[in-house]
């Protein structure tokens, strides 16, 4: 289906049939925020390989990709290949491509377990401008993969991880200190010393990263 500016394909048959040399005529920047790693299966092969002088190859992914199936041999693959990797503090709001600051692809929301997705290629300047702004605002709040996968959590006793679970399950301070036995000062306090130990500049931050953390942390 075709409108003013935008082509909407449906699967992923479809996206490498009608959009896939695109991706392969990229020539100086190639900005890619994914979810999971077969969202964009069709441009797998223009970042799995070496890169050419010159070119710019920024790929940036939820925490969960390094815990699905092929994850983290996927990020292998594109770190080797000169492909700049970073990992978001959540999954990314909108999965995009971003190609050569003139073309922009966005994958629509699954909607039905097992349907095809359908995707968008934009091509108006002013979209793809602010598709890019969004990335590099996200690329800049992301952690490069090495940094990433050696950040330690820190080693936790059982009241530091009841807190971590009270996060990761979103209870008001309020709530979360009743539940724990503690004043509320006293839980707000180690609130923030957990969120300085996560590197988390937010309580929204913070929560995401427990519960990451509660399957990582070292007891």
């Amino acid at each position: 289906m075709t409108t003013e500016g935008i082509v909407t394909l449906r699967g992923e048959a479809e996206l490498a049939r009608r959009a896939g040399a695109l991706f392969e005529g990229v020539r100086r920047e190639f900005l890619c925020a994914a979810g999971e790693p077969g969202t964009w299966s069709a441009a797998a092969g223009r970042a799995s390989r070496a890169l050419p002088s010159g070119l710019v190859v920024r790929k940036m992914y939820g925490p969960g990709v390094l815990h699905a199936p092929g994850g983290g041999e996927l990020l292998d693959r594109l770190a080797e290949a000169g492909v700049e990797v970073r990992i978001s503090p959540a999954p990314p709001a909108h999965e995009a491509i971003v190609v050569d600051r003139r073309l922009a692809v966005l994958a629509a929301p699954r909607s039905v377990p097992g349907e095809p997705r359908t995707y968008s290629v934009v091509r108006d300047p002013g979209v793809v401008a602010g598709v890019r702004a969004l990335f590099e605002t996200a690329w800049e709040t992301s952690a490069d993969l090495a940094t990433y996968r050696r950040a330690p959590f820190p080693r936790l006793g059982d009241a530091e991880r009841a807190v971590l679970r009270a996060l990761a399950a979103g209870h008001t301070d309020e709530a979360a200190s009743r539940r724990l036995g503690v004043s509320l000062r006293t839980y707000r306090r180690r609130v923030a010393a957990l969120m300085a130990s996560l590197g988390a500049r937010s309580r929204f931050q913070a929560g995401l990263r427990a519960r990451e953390a509660l399957g990582r942390a070292p007891r």
